[in-house]
This record gives structure tokens, sequence and C-alpha cells, in this order.
């Protein structure tokens, strides 16, 4: 690109920070959107319930977290298609039809969640009607993904990433004693009770989420589509290394906003909800009108409006991630990218759930079972679909010469089994 005349040039430091800003995407926004309102919600029931002692499972997710979703990412950058597009490309019609219908059921209702938190954080704010807040959130997040600018969409994420501070911001108005916080942070502690297995439960099924997996494949597949430079990068493999480099960083740091973002909510809801009784929080706006007393009303402000924040951009994962996994695999025009009238059916889906989700606050629907049946859903679900990538990411078939291997594998397979044994939990918790 040449210079405007009379322009200056940009110090290096400045051209270097750039470069690793544009070089994250997929991953940060991945990272960023898994703690959206009900995850917000779980991480402050686990602080509230059980203290800091429940920090150390944020330590222990994160290399499997960020193993799993760089496997995702590598899917989609490799293959040119998203899970659902390889999937239905290489396994019999009702394991893709199965993967389609409970992923639509679990995001519409992780939707609706997550807009009647958005609805009460700012009726918290502001007062007024909440559920005419939750048609107003789900109206824009529509209106945003359909007729936005991909490019200028995608910025748009990015920079909502930083209302994730707020969490940061709140922990330290808080009274904190750091050295109990520490010591929950690194040395496990194991309860057999059930309500310590439910919240470790809830964790995992909340940190590691199928959304997750379909949205970051599918953003590595839209990217490449829209860069005319590029190609599925097994016709490519002499970029491997820089492509992988590049998947690996953004999924690294995307990974650890997440969880760093996780451990300020627990810290912060245990150093002040927990330390003073109150240990039954069920929803992530409870958390923010409970910590006025304890923490002050700029705490109880900055955590409603990181609420309002996480639900922006959360929704549109969920929402999209939903329109990639059914539009893969009907083998639609899918993608953000493209004009409604390229892609018609991949929005109608995305605006369908959507709505559903914002009908859904309009009924009897406890908010509280839905997310808790939304986990269950997930963790269900997550299990099976990390089973086919694994087993997608060894076939030359569909990766080429770029098939998976070494420790990001062995952490895929690791991270599986832990899902699987969350389903055991959950079904323990159930009949119990």
């Amino acid at each position: 690109m040449t210079m405007k005349a009379g322009a200056s040039k940009k110090p290096i430091e400045n051209e270097d920070q750039d470069s690793f800003l544009q070089r994250l995407g997929p991953g940060l926004i991945t990272g960023a959107s898994d703690d959206d309102p009900s995850g917000i919600g779980t991480y402050s029931q686990a602080g509230a319930q059980l203290g800091f002692g429940i920090g150390w499972t944020m330590l222990i997710t994160y290399p499997l977290m960020a193993a799993i979703q760089e496997i995702s990412g590598r899917i989609g950058r490799v293959t040119g298609h998203g899970i659902a597009g390889n999937v239905c490309r290489n396994f019999p019609a009702p394991v893709i039809w199965s993967m389609i219908v409970l992923l639509f059921v679990a995001n519409t209702i992780n939707v609706a969640a997550d807009l009647g938190a958005m609805g009460d954080a700012l009726k918290l704010l502001i007062g007024g009607p909440g559920t005419l807040y939750v048609a107003i959130f789900g109206a824009v997040s529509v209106i945003a993904q359909i007729f936005f600018n991909y490019e200028r969409y995608v910025s748009i994420l990015k920079r909502l990433t930083l209302v994730l501070l707020a969490y940061v911001i709140a922990l330290f108005l808080a009274k904190v004693p750091w050295g109990d916080a520490l010591k929950g942070l690194l040395v496990p502690k194991i309860e057999w009770s059930g309500p310590f297995l439910t919240t470790l439960v809830a964790i995992l099924g909340t940190t590691i989420s199928p959304y997750l997996f379909v949205w970051q494949s599918s953003q590595e597949a839209e990217e490449q589509r829209i860069d005319p430079e590029k190609k599925p990068l097994k016709q490519e493999p002499q970029k491997e290394e820089e492509e992988i480099k590049r998947i690996r960083i953004d999924t690294l740091v995307g990974m650890a906003v997440s969880n760093v973002i996780a451990v300020a909510i627990i810290m912060t809801t245990a150093a002040t909800l927990h330390a003073s009784g109150k240990t039954d929080i069920e929803s992530s706006a409870q958390a923010a009108e409970a910590l006025r007393p304890v923490a002050g009303a700029l705490a109880e402000l900055i955590f409603a409006l990181g609420i309002i924040g996480t639900g922006l951009l959360a929704i549109p994962v969920l929402a999209g991630s939903t329109a990639y996994a059914i539009g893969e695999g009907r083998k639609w025009p899918v993608g953000l990218s493209r004009k409604p009238k390229e892609a018609a059916a991949f929005y109608s889906v995305l605006a369908l759930s959507v709505a559903l989700g914002v009908g859904l606050n309009f009924t009897a629907l406890d908010p509280i079972k839905a997310l808790y049946w939304s986990a269950v859903i997930n963790g269900v679900l997550a299990a099976p679909i990390m089973t086919v990538m694994m087993l997608l990411v060894r076939r030359k078939s569909v990766m080429g010469d770029l098939v998976v291997s070494g420790p990001v594998y062995w952490l895929g397979w690791i991270a599986t089994i832990a899902m699987f044994l969350c389903i055991v939990g959950m079904a323990f918790t159930i009949w119990s």
C-alpha cells in the first residue's frame, strides 16, 4: 500500500502491534463469546457457592479448551469447510442431522437465556420493561449480522471483547484476600459432594461448548473464502507453518481471555457474595445486583454493563454457529460476508434462531431451568462432535498431508474424554 503524501511513517512498535492485533480474529472472538451472560451466571454461581476453591478448574480447562479450538480452526482453514460441512461429506446423514437438531435447540435456548439476562441487566440500570429490551437486543443483533459489511462487523466484534475488562475492574474494586484467591487458583481442591460435582459439570459444559467449535471452524473457512489470495490449506501446504502458527496464537490468546475473565468473575463473587453468605445466585443479572451492598454501586454498574456487552458479542456467535451448521449441512451458500440475496436461507436460519430466543422470553419458561437444560444438551452434544472432529483430523481424505498430530492431537482426545465424563456426571446429578 502506498503512503499518502505528507503522511508520517508509523513507529516500528506500532506496526508490530497492529500486525499482532490483525492476526487475531476467529479465536479471539470465539474465546470472548464463551463468557456470555449464561457463562457469567455459571461462574458467578460457582464463586458464590464454592468460593475460591473452584478457581483451579480454569487452569485445568485452558489447555484442553485451547487444543480443541485449535483443531476446530485447523479443520476450517485446511479444508475450506466448517465442521458441519466436513461431517456431511464424510459421515452418514443421521450423524449430521442429529448434530444439527441438537445444536439448534441448545443454541436457541442459550440465545433466549442470554437475551433475558441482557434485558434484566438493562432494567437493573435504567428501569423499564425487560422484555422490551430483549426484543430490541435481538433485533439489533440480527440487523447487524445481515446488513453490516463483514470486515466491519468482525472489527466491531473484536472491539466488543474489550467489555470483558469490566470483570477485571470489578475484581479490583472488590476486597479480595489474595492469599486465599491464589491458593484456590493453584491448589486443586475436590469435594465429593453433589453441589461441587454439579458445579464442576456446569463449568466444563460452559467452557467447552459445541457452538464454539462450529463458529471458529466456519470463520476460518469464511476468511479463506473471501480472500482471493487464499486457497484451502491442503491445496497450498507450503503455507502450513505460517497459517498454523497464526491459528495457534489467535486461539491461545482467545482462550486465555476467556479463562482470565472467568477467573475474575469467580474471584469477585467469591470475595463478595460467598464471603457475605450469599451462595444462591441464579443469574448473571442477579449477581450484578447482589454485588451492590458488598462491592459498591460502581462494581454493580460495571458488572451489569459487562453482561450487556458480552451478550451483544455472544448472540451473533450462537445464532451464527446454528446458521453455519445447518447451511453447511445442507450445502447452502453460507457466510456473513455474503449479501442477503446470495444466502437467504442461511440468514433466515440465523434470524429464526434469534426470533425464537426472543419469543421464549415471553413464555413461562424458567430461565434457570433453560440454562440448565441448555448445558445438558451442550454437554451431550459436545462429546460426540469432538469425537467426530478427532476422527476427521486424522483422515488424509479430509486433511490431505496436514493431518493433526503431536501434543495438540492428544490434548484434543483428553478434552473429549473429559467431556464424556462430564456427561456421566450430568447423568449422575440428574438421576441421583
